[in-house]
């Protein structure tokens, strides 16, 4: 799967997907510092799920109506959880794969909900 990683996102995480053999470009290699609109633009012409932790990207989406491919994964990980962060997301990615395209997810530890993005 091809990801998009938003600079907000645990940058573990890219490492360990990369590692799992997914395409992961990471904003913060690619264009540091640019807008969250941009980002989820690039995301979504690239045909690239994006990953973050920033929950603005839920407002660019719903409220603004931005989906017009790609998809989204909000993680929301509280601290005592993050030592298994990277290695939860990749056995994540693994067990839905596709179905988080087209997508915002939103992932905690032990959960994942997945709401159809707008405009599909």
């Amino acid at each position: 799967m091809q990801f998009l990683a938003d600079e907000s996102c645990d940058f573990r995480v890219v490492q360990a997907l990369r590692v799992a053999g997914h395409d992961v470009l990471a904003v913060m290699e690619v264009a540091p510092g640019a807008p969250d609109f941009d980002v989820l633009k690039d995301a979504q012409e690239l045909g690239r799920i994006l990953l973050t932790e920033d929950r603005d990207f839920g407002q660019l989406v719903f409220a603004n109506r931005m989906a017009q491919g790609g998809g989204v994964v909000f993680i929301r990980c509280p601290e005592p959880a993050r030592a298994h962060l990277p290695q939860s997301i990749v056995s994540m990615v693994e067990r839905v794969g596709a179905r988080l395209e087209d997508h915002f997810a939103v992932w905690t530890p032990g959960r994942l909900r997945l709401r159809r993005a707008l405009g599909r």
